[in-house]
Formats: structure tokens, C-alpha cells, sequence
């Protein structure tokens, strides 16, 4: 998809990567600037200080967004693909020269994983409360309406889900384009009303606006801030369109789109103080006012869509890195592998964001729970590019931290406005984030252990199948599999299949499934197979973490003279364990107790695997960690 083989392709890619990679990013004027001179923030609301943090606005977009993420980390694919777990593996691979490097890149790239879900948190509450707030600038009768009808349009949203956004996603793009156009045409309209705005373009502005402020500019930054969050959306839908459509669309639309609003909205509240209410739909007459809400309530369900469909790719990304059990994943769409629905995911999304909805109340309130995460991720982004630059493409040391350090000392500066908004909401998505880093590192390690406990009593593969082959057991004329994650030692399944049914199977297939740190794997690389002995065979098939796992067509590929399968004669054998949590030396008991919960609600790892039903028979065993 990412290849464009014509003008009309890329224009297409460019009109489609307007709604799903600029609709998070793209509300944001629906509430910043009335967060920024908000009174809590306290910036008196003067010509020089709206003139100032509009400037401030302004040059954050340019450094953070177009040459941060538009310019360098764009470049930064693996295999064509972005997002914060590609990047990840990426680093983890070209700089993990030791073990420990290795495991604390993958844990600093998890970390900026789990917070993304803060985000997919947030931003549907606030960017659905400020739409909908719109309605009492028509009138204040609709005050009262404003949390149900917001309440209503997301459990709408969230309900959809399981029916797929083939069709919904064709209109993304040309709806948010109105979206844009809108903005730069209001902002245009009160720009010419006041035309002292435009010195905001002059970054000594900005500078002088900070310096002002001393260390309040710290709480400044907090609030200006929202207008970069759904940056990283840049970057992690890079597979989806391609650089150049994404990169077209920024500089073309999107960003002019942005600054003249922002400077629209600026220029408003220099003529007019009392629009701080809100500034962004005091900018409509009032007989524009009920559709612009509407079209600001579609634009935000949109943006949410889009936080929605990363929040299902990153979990089925984690959850192939072995950072996560397997949960069920829905295919909603015949054509595009990448369109997926996670019921799990979605119910428990709906649910924190209903409750940050019902305990913030207003968009306000939510302002202050935005953007830790968002720059937390930002910053683990930066950190990780670093290691690419260095160790992948080889750059110098010099001009490796030239590259970044700038990138690194803004986010770390964004980090640090951001958590002094931690009491009054800040720690809601750090909550949120932290609790998913621990269950992803107490999976992880459980895994470990449970491997562990497993090949301690389990006897060596190779000598028993050796010590086989001068064995006369009975053999079944059939094709047995044994799915294993160790396939250096004997399966449980194979010794119960001896033990209990005294029966061995004339071909014997040792499979284990491995997902490598790419994106994709090619058909070409799939299949690995290594004979082992008379009837024996090692086979391990390789996925990327964006694959779809499918072994009856990984193995077809396998027919050959040294390796005949007939997948109709074929038994898949699964061994499901039943994790018993100990006091012994691993994990601490609590955490053994989490991955001992998250194993018996795994998902079927049959229907993971999208084995047959009729083929599977899976035995149990209990095992200690």
C-alpha cells in the first residue's frame, strides 16, 4: 500500500492519511487556546501574550512536528513500517549487541507502547466533550445535555467497532479535508479583522513569551502542549500511506490549516476578550454554529476512530512479541489484513474512557489529564531514534547527538510542563500506562519462567527420537504436529500420546512458531525444516509482528519428497498448561498470581494459529513457577 505507482494513488493516500493520520491532531484547536489562557494557567489575556503563545503554537508545530517527526523520524521504517513498537524492534535489533542492551531498549520501547493506550483514553473524551461543549455557545439550554449526548456519540462509537471501518474509512479523508478547510477559512476571516496576529510568525515572539514568564513558563507549556499531541500518529501509521503522503499532506493542508487557525483564534480574542469561553466556535456566526458542531462531533468521533484502530494494531502487535496473551482478534475487512477488531480491547477502552468522561466532566478538566503520556512517548521515540541513527545507519557519534539532542532536551522540557498538571489529572494515564507496563513485563517473565519449569524434567528432542528409531512402537499412517515454544526438548503432548495411547505417528512434526523483531516476513523466509531422525521433523515458521498467523497454509508450503503432508490426515497436538503460582524464587507471588489469571483467560491458541477444529486435541499439564 505504501507503494504509489501514479499521481492518483498518491493523491489518494495523501486525502486518505488526512483522516486517519491527522484526526487527533486536527481537533486539537477545539480546546487549546481556551486551555492555554484557561484561568488556572493564569496568562493575563493581553495583544502581547496572545501574540506570544500563539507564536509559541506556531514554532511547536514546525520543530516538533515538521522537522521532528515529518523530517527525520519518518525515515525511520522498518520494512516500510512506523509506530512505536516497529521502531522498537528496529533498535532493539541494530543496538542490542549484548543481551542487557538488548532487554532495556525493548523495555523502554514497552513502556512508550503502554502509554499510548493513555492516550487512546483521553483523546476520544476530550475531543468528543469539546465538540459537543459547542452547543452552549448556541445556547446555554444544552448545558445540561452535554455529558449524555457526549456519553451517547461514545458508546455509539466504541458499538460500531465489530462491523469494521472499510466503509466508514473511505469518507475519513474527505471529511476531515472539509475539516482543515474550515479552519484555515475561519482563521483566515478573523486574521483580517485583526492583522497584528501575524507578527506570532516571528519566533522572537515566542522566545520573548517564554522568557516572560520565567519558571511559570513550565505551566505554559503544559497547556500548549495539546496542540502537538496526535503527532506520533505521524509515525505510526508510516505503513498504511506511505512518507511522501503523509509528508504531502502535513505541508500542503494541514499544517497552514492549523497555524491560521490558531492565529484566527488569537486575533478573535484580542478584538474580543470575552470569547475565551470558547474561542473556537465563537469564531461562527451564530446561524453556522449548530453545523459547525456537527461537524466538529464527526471530525472527533473520526480522530477517535483513528486512536481506536492503533490502540486494536498496537495490542496485536504486543500480544506477537510475547508481550501479552493471546486475546481474540476479529478480521473486519477481506482485503486489508491490517483492518482487525479486538473485542477485549474496545470494551475495556469504552469503559476508562466513559469513566474519565463521568469523573473529569468537561473538557477543561480532561485538558489537565492530557499530554503526560503523549510526551512520555515522544520523548521514548526521540531516545530510541538515537540508537537507530547510531547503530542502523551508522551515523557518526557527533552528528547522531547533534540530530537528536535538540529533539530531546523539547520533549524533555514538554515532559516536565506536563507533570506539574499530575495532581489536578496528570497521573489518570500514567495510572493507566504503568499498570500495563506491569502486566506486559509480569507476562513476559512469566512465559520465561513457565519455559523454564517446563525443559527442566522434559528429556533432550534429538536422543529420544534416535532412541525411537530402534523402538517398535505402533505407528499411525497419519501426520501429527506438536506445537512446542521449546523445540530442543521432547513436547509434553508427544510423552502423554506414548505414555497414555502407547502410539506414535508414522510423521512427527516439531513446530514452533517464532515472531521475528520485522514487521513483515517473506513467504520466501516462512518455512524453516531440519530432519531429526526416521518420522521426525524440526519445523519452525516465522511470522513479522504484523502477520497473520496461519499454519495449515504455512505448512501446504512444505509438500515436498522429504517432507510429504496430506493436511487432511493431519492431528494437531497442543499441550495447555495449567500455571501453578509458588513462593519460589522468579517473580514476586503477586505478580506469579496476575500471569497465572492471564493464562486460563488466553485465548484459544487454535484459533490463534487458525488451526482446524476438527484436527486439534489438546492435553494439560499443571506446572509450577
Amino acid at each position: 500500500m505504501t507503494n504509489s505507482s501514479g499521481g492518483e494513488t498518491r493523491a489518494a493516500l495523501t486525502v486518505g492519511a488526512l483522516g486517519v493520520v491527522y484526526g487527533d491532531i486536527g481537533t486539537s484547536p477545539l480546546y487549546t487556546v481556551k486551555a492555554v489562557f484557561s484561568p488556572e494557567i493564569g496568562i493575563p489575556l493581553d495583544a502581547q501574550h496572545l501574540i506570544g503563545a500563539v507564536s509559541v503554537i506556531f514554532w511547536g508545530l514546525m520543530m516538533v512536528v515538521t522537522l521532528k517527526y515529518v523530517l527525520l523520524i519518518l525515515r525511520a521504517d522498518n520494512r516500510g513500517e512506523g509506530g512505536i513498537m516497529a521502531l522498537t524492534a528496529l533498535a532493539a535489533k541494530a543496538a542490542g549487541t549484548t543481551r542487557r542492551r538488548h532487554m532495556v531498549l525493548l523495555l523502554v520501547g514497552v513502556f512508550g507502547a503502554s502509554l499510548f493506550y493513555g492516550d487512546s483514553v483521553i483523546t476520544p473524551a476530550i475531543s468528543v466533550l469539546s465538540a459537543v461543549e459547542g452547543l452552549e455557545v448556541a445556547t446555554p439550554a444544552f448545558k445540561p445535555y452535554v455529558l449524555p449526548i457526549s456519553i451517547a456519540v461514545l458508546i455509539g462509537l466504541f458499538s460500531v467497532q465489530r462491523f469494521g471501518t472499510g466503509i466508514v474509512g473511505k469518507l475519513f479523508g474527505p471529511v476531515i479535508a472539509v475539516w482543515f478547510v474550515v479552519l484555515a477559512v475561519t482563521g483566515i476571516i478573523e486574521i483580517a479583522r485583526q492583522p497584528a496576529i501575524l507578527a506570532a510568525l516571528n519566533p522572537l515572539n515566542a522566545v520573548a513569551f517564554l522568557s516572560s514568564q520565567g519558571w511559570h513558563m513550565f505551566v505554559a507549556l503544559g497547556a500548549i502542549v495539546l496542540a502537538f499531541t496526535g503527532a506520533e500518529a505521524l509515525y505510526a501509521d508510516l505503513g498504511h500511506f506511505g512518507k511522501r503522503p503523509i509528508q504531502i499532506a502535513w505541508a500542503g493542508l494541514v499544517l497552514p490549516s492549523l497555524a491560521l487557525n490558531y492565529m484566527g483564534q488569537g486575533a478573535l480574542l484580542m478584538r474580543d476578550p470575552t470569547a475565551l469561553g470558547n474561542p473556537f466556535f465563537r469564531m461562527f456566526p451564530t446561524a453556522w454554529l449548530i453545523p459547525a458542531v456537527v461537524l466538529a462531533t464527526v471530525a472527533t468521533v473520526i480522530a477517535s476512530q483513528a486512536v481506536l484502530t492503533g490502540a486494536y494494531s498496537m495490542t496485536k502487535q504486543v500480544m506477537q512479541l510475547g508481550l501479552l496473551p493471546r486475546m481474540h482478534v476479529l478480521y473486519t475487512s477481506a482485503k486489508e489484513v491490517g483492518q482487525i477488531y479486538m473485542p477485549f480491547v474496545n470494551w475495556l477502552l469504552l469503559a476508562a474512557v466513559l469513566l474519565a468522561v463521568l469523573g473529569f466532566g468537561s473538557s477543561s478538566a480532561l485538558a489537565s489529564a492530557y499530554g503526560i503520556a503523549v510526551t512520555v512517548t515522544m520523548l521514548t521515540t526521540t531516545l530510541l531514534t538515537f540508537f537507530v541513527l547510531r547503530y542502523a545507519w551508522h551515523y557518526p557519534l557527533p552528528l547522531t547527538i547533534a540530530s537528536t539532542s535538540v529533539f530531546v532536551a523539547l520533549d524533555l522540557l514538554l515532559v516536565i510542563a506536563c507533570s506539574l498538571k499530575f495532581i489536578d489529572g496528570g497521573w489518570f494515564p500514567l495510572v493507566l500506562g504503568l499498570g500495563l507496563f506491569t502486566i506486559m513485563a509480569s507476562w513476559r517473565r512469566g512465559r520465561e519462567l513457565l519455559l523454564e519449569s517446563i525443559g527442566h524434567d522434559d528429556p533432550e528432542l534429538l536422543p529420544f527420537v534416535q532412541a525411537l528409531a530402534t523402538d517398535h512402537v505402533n505407528r499411525a499412517r497419519r501426520t501429527a504436529v506438536y506445537a512446542v515454544a521449546n523445540p530442543s526438548t521432547v513436547p509434553q503432548a508427544l510423552m502423554h500420546n506414548l505414555k497414555h495411547n502407547q502410539v506414535l505417528h508414522e510423521r512427527n512434526l516439531i513446530l514452533t512458531v517464532v515472531f521475528q523483531d520485522v514487521p513483515w516476513v517473506p513467504a520466501s523466509e516462512r518455512v524453516a525444516v531440519e530432519p531429526l531422525g526416521p518420522g521426525f521433523w524440526k519445523v519452525q515458521v516465522n511470522y513479522g509482528f504484523k502477520d497473520t498467523p496461519d499454519i495449515p497454509k504455512a505448512l501446504a508450503s512444505c509438500k515436498s519428497d522429504a517432507l510429504p503432508i496430506n493436511l487432511f490426515e493431519t492431528t494437531y497436538f497442543l499441550s495447555r498448561e495449567t500455571v501453578v503460582p509458588t513462593r519460589r524464587a522468579g517473580m514476586a507471588h503477586w505478580r506469579e498470581g496476575l500471569f497465572a489469571l492471564m493464562s486460563r483467560n488466553a485465548g484459544n491458541i487454535a484459533d490463534f494459529l487458525r488451526l482446524p477444529n476438527n484436527c486439534v486435541i489438546e492435553l494439560g499439564t499443571r506446572v509450577q513457577i
